[in-house]
């Protein structure tokens, strides 16, 4: 399922929002410009190689510092094609402005960066032989969805599927929306346990540790009500109008 729009409304400028899209963007242009041999040793000294950490030995014969922790970070603004970031932004556009809206600039900030060091922790922890670079921001953005559905469970997602190959456009709940979206990722994550090599290279640890962080964030941040009301056992809420080369490694 792939989101188009919420139904939300939202009184102020996604500052927070905004900014990390155009941090996302500018990254990516400059590793647009870089060549085959300098891209590959950005990512392998920016983008998060478990292995690196676990097996400290191999990350100094290829001359990566295991003290070095700061990919944990920098790997959430690093992404690995144009299809890759462009699914990315767009779905933290659709679910971020709201959430930045209610909580405010600092919490959301805090929101997005706890819940992509929590998806590379786990991503790192469940992959720790790995010597591929994994990159992204799905696990923070998987955050920012799960803190959406607890924030606004009610609010209508549009989103488009594909049975086989046929496109369909339907609403459903942000919580239905986040809960199939969470059990898949727990599948597949699962699966590439028991059959490596089964996810094609999608960091689905990370995502799920980025969703938990999300989801209990809110939990302790923000446990009042929600700017929605509820008349004669129905939630309702606005409308809201709103007008690199492939990469091989983990992408979240």
């Amino acid at each position: 399922m792939f989101p188009l729009r919420d139904t939300i409304y939202w009184s102020r400028f996604p500052a927070v929002v905004t900014a990390l899209i155009a941090l996302n963007v500018l990254i990516f242009v400059y590793q647009w410009s870089l060549g085959s041999a300098e891209l590959q040793r950005f990512l392998m000294e920016h983008a998060l190689v478990p292995r690196r950490y676990f097996v400290p030995s191999w990350g100094g014969e290829v001359g990566l510092s295991p003290t070095d922790v700061t990919p944990f970070l920098t790997n959430m603004f690093l992404h690995g094609g144009l299809l890759h970031i462009a699914t990315n932004l767009w779905t933290l556009w659709i679910f971020g402005p709201a959430l930045e809206d209610r909580l405010g600039s600092a919490r959301f900030t805090a929101l997005y960066l706890i819940s992509g060091l929590a998806a590379s922790l786990m991503h790192a922890v469940f992959n720790a032989s790995s010597p591929i670079p994994a990159l992204g921001a799905s696990g923070a953005i998987a955050g920012v969805i799960a803190a959406y559905a607890l924030r606004f469970p009610y609010a209508w997602i549009k989103v488009l599927a594909l049975i086989v190959t046929f496109p369909i456009i339907f609403y459903i709940p942000a919580l239905v929306f986040a809960g199939i979206w969470f059990l898949m990722q727990v599948l597949q994550g699962t699966s590439e346990l028991f059959v490596p090599g089964l996810g094609q290279n999608v960091a689905w640890w990370a995502h799920i540790g980025g969703f938990l962080a999300g989801w209990l964030f809110l939990r302790r941040s923000d446990p009042g009500n929600g700017p929605w009301s509820r008349s004669g056992g129905h939630w309702r809420s606005g409308y809201q109008n709103r007008h690199i080369s492939s990469f091989s490694g983990w992408r979240r």
